[in-house]
Order: structure tokens, then sequence, then C-alpha cells
């Protein structure tokens, strides 16, 4: 089965501080735009920063491992080779995270690398690796 690019749109309440941090902090390339929108190339996905200042950042969370996970959050399942890279690159860019660079469920069923930080709107993103991509969707 070949994967397809998935698409989300979602809110920003700046859509300069929006390219800022996609496009140079993450290293997401900018794709299409116009003043009130702009299209991210997310490691191959589609993903679109719309301005609308009223709708963006959640402050909700529900406790996982241990951590209060934001809710809702996005981001993408990565190699462990490149959530290292990417945290380190968050690392260095002096990125606050919501949940450090950490491995939950060592041992177990689901293990993973995440981290969990949040755009300069507000909006939460995870991104994690597993020690086994089989596990990805076991239970």
């Amino acid at each position: 089965m070949t994967l397809r690019p998935f698409h989300l749109a979602f809110p920003v309440d700046d859509l300069a501080r929006a390219r800022a941090f996609y496009g140079e902090v993450m290293g997401c390339e900018e794709g299409r735009h116009s003043d009130h929108w702009v299209d991210f190339n997310f490691f191959g996905h589609q993903l679109v920063a719309h301005v609308s200042p009223d709708g963006a950042g959640d402050r909700l969370s529900n406790p996982v491992d241990k951590h209060d996970v934001p809710v809702p959050h996005f981001g993408i399942v990565l190699t462990m080779e490149q959530w290292e890279a990417l945290a380190e690159r968050l690392e260095a860019a002096g990125t606050e995270f919501v949940i450090e660079p950490t491995v939950r469920f060592k041992g177990e069923i689901g293990e993973q690398a995440t981290m969990f930080f949040r755009d300069p709107a507000g909006n939460a993103l995870e991104f994690k690796a597993f020690a086994d991509d089989a596990m990805i969707f076991a239970n």
C-alpha cells in the first residue's frame, strides 16, 4: 500500500510568524500562498496555515503516560534519525517544549520517542518515532 499525502488546514494568528516557524525553524518548503494562507511541504504532506486570529491555539490536555498531552494536536511519525535531527534543530532554535523530547512506554508495546511543542499561534504539535514501526497501530 502506498500512503497518499494528507492535507491539514489549521488556524494561525500571524502569517509572518507562521512562515518563520514552519519555514525557517521546521525547515518546511513553502508552496502556494496568498495574503491569508500559505501551503507548506510538511514531510511530504500538505499543511496549510490560514489566518484566523480568534481560532488559533487551544489549551486543553489529557493525561498520557504521566504527561499532560495537548488536545488537539497534530504532527507526524518520523524515522528515529529524522526525529533526533528535528529535536536537535528545535533545541538549537530555543523551542519551548510542552513535553521535552523523551521516550515513553519504554519496553512496552508502542515504545516511542516523542516531543510536543507549540507553534507561534499556540497550535500544539507532536513528533514521534517508534522503536518498531510495526507497533504504530498496535494495542
